[in-house]
């Protein structure tokens, strides 16, 4: 859809102040009336960006680009992680960089680049969402939406996690405004922004804009989708952690209940060993060849089937360490409802999992930091109904996405969500979320939202299933064509080879072998609804 005034948005998002500085050189800074249209690159520069400082304004030539190596960068440049679901990542095409700072408060420091394609536009944007607690630019997903003829645009959320100060969540601590900025400001300003400057160079706005991100990133696509419903038209949001402070009350679980109980200590190969039996009682012919449950959600083994009839031994479970699994899957509960605060893994990640009395820090800092703004708080203290409760109202209002967007469908919006069934994150939390916001989205646009579920796959990427696929395609020809995403081919990548390809079906179907193809290959499956029964 058209954007034919995103200066206009601009302006009205924020406060009428600005600084220009390029490269250590600082231009004269008009406000003007309208954005002047740019020529060349360079001429970007002198473009009025309220509350923009202009760091790099330049050309990258093809194939000159080389992304920072950071442990972001090792995540991203994994195949399962690659926007367009190449196997490898492509030299990049010449591109306009332009790396700008975005001051909405005082205490704002939001580092954005827009990346221009110089040939070959296709008209469209693309944000790329983060991960963990942020704090880098993803240069992996922007190259590569550069290289498919997007112009691309990315934010670090406003804090830098390569200084002591911004890793995790400290950034947060006494920094009300970097907690917002990292929320909704910072990706909002990133694109509205983009799309000014796609305006300048092109000389035309944007036809379309796409937003992609998993884990952190998935979980700011519902929130870009949820207060700005106009920002995008197609939104790609894989494993969004969403409620976060559910979510990582329930990253905290089995740390809290193995420190309070040492006898609910689970040892790596005790789960190992729980996972084979799943593994045996559950998965399918494909599934025990290739490594994985097909449908999670339809195994009914139970941990008490390894109890141990006599002494503890290497092939069996005690007492306790079947209650310790147990309480994994079932997830954290509030003891005065009793109501489960959010699930746990699905059968057929237990060799994922980890009861030994230690915290998970992604999940301490969220509680630490952002919500009680105290580095010396004790999660061994952490309290599962008032604490919650009180995280909740902390950050839950700047955090949390409700089941309603029936706004961003209004505006013509598509929603693709997507998650692994081996990710900590039980996807069966998130089908019941897609289920809400069907209802609420209404017979007119309940088809506007899909969900994925990928057999295998780990958190975002990884495991052993197929976890490379193209969610820009996929995006792009459902907005583009109106072509919903009810099968997506997938492949599974090693060494840069795919070696396995499979159908992801759209929720609730399920990929069914045919019974004599090749099971590495995708054309020997169908998409089905599944029987009711359990295996």
């Amino acid at each position: 859809m058209p954007y034919p005034q995103p200066l206009s948005a601009l302006l009205t998002a924020l406060p009428r102040r600005f600084s220009l500085c390029v490269t250590g050189a600082t231009l004269a800074a008009l406000m003007l009336p309208h954005m002047a249209h740019a020529t060349s690159c360079a001429e970007l520069a002198h473009q009025a960006l309220p509350d923009a400082t202009f760091t790099t304004v330049g050309v990258v030539e093809a194939g000159k680009w080389q992304p920072p190596q950071n442990q972001l960068s090792r995540i991203m440049s994994a195949p399962g992680m690659n926007v367009a679901g190449h196997a490898t990542q492509a030299p990049n095409p010449a591109f306009c960089r332009v790396a700008i700072t975005l001051h909405p408060s005082a205490d704002s420091q939001i580092r954005t680049e827009v990346w221009l394609p110089l040939k070959g536009w296709n008209g469209k944007l693309l944000g790329v969402g983060n991960f963990g607690w942020a704090g880098s630019l993803m240069y992996y997903g922007m190259a590569t939406g550069v290289g498919e003829g997007y112009a691309v645009a990315s934010t670090d959320t406003g804090h830098d996690s390569s200084t002591p100060e911004g890793q995790g969540g400290r950034f947060t601590l006494g920094h009300p405004e970097k907690l917002i900025d990292y929320a909704y400001r910072a990706d909002h300003l990133m694109t509205i922004t983009a799309k000014a400057l796609i305006e300048a160079f092109y000389k035309k706005p944007a036809s379309h804009a796409y937003w992609i991100g998993c884990s952190l990133g998935g979980l700011e696509g519902l929130i870009e989708a949820k207060r700005y419903p106009e920002d995008y038209d197609g939104i790609v949001a894989g494993a969004p952690p969403n409620p976060i402070v559910n979510f990582n009350a329930e990253q905290l679980w089995a740390g809290w209940m193995s420190y309070h109980n040492p006898a609910l200590r689970v040892s790596r190969d005790k789960f190992r060993l729980l996972n084979t039996a799943v593994m045996n009682a559950c998965a399918s012919p494909v599934g025990k060849k290739q490594g994985f449950l097909d449908e999670p959600d339809k195994c009914t083994f139970t941990p008490d089937q390894l109890l141990c009839k006599g002494n503890d031994t290497s092939s069996c479970l005690t007492a306790n360490e079947v209650q310790a699994a147990k309480n994994i899957y079932q997830g954290p509960a509030n003891p005065q409802t009793h109501e489960v605060i959010f699930p746990g893994p699905a059968k057929g990640s237990e060799d994922g999992f980890s009861a030994d009395g230690k915290a998970f820090p992604v999940a301490l800092d969220l509680f630490k930091y952002a919500a009680f703004q105290n580095p010396n708080w004790d999660w061994t203290t952490l309290k599962w109904d008032t604490d919650i409760e009180e995280a909740t109202r902390k950050v839950g209002p700047l955090l949390h996405v409700d089941d309603n967007l029936t706004p961003f469908f209004q505006h013509g919006g598509r929603l693709l969500m997507y998650i692994g069934w081996n990710d900590g994150h039980n996807p069966e939390q998130l089908a019941g979320y897609y289920q809400s916001l069907q209802h609420n989205a209404g017979p007119e646009y309940q088809n506007d939202v899909k969900l994925i579920t990928i057999p295998g796959m780990g958190h975002c990427y990884g495991g052993a299933g197929c976890d490379t696929f193209s969610k820009l395609g996929a995006i792009d020809n459902w907005v583009s064509n109106k072509q919903a995403p009810e099968t997506i081919v997938a492949s599974r990548v090693s060494n840069g080879k795919v070696v396995r390809t499979r159908p992801l079906c759209a929720w609730p179907k399920v990929a069914r072998y045919d019974g004599h193809g090749n099971m590495d290959d995708a054309s020997s499956f169908t998409c089905i609804t599944p029987e009711s029964q359990s295996k």
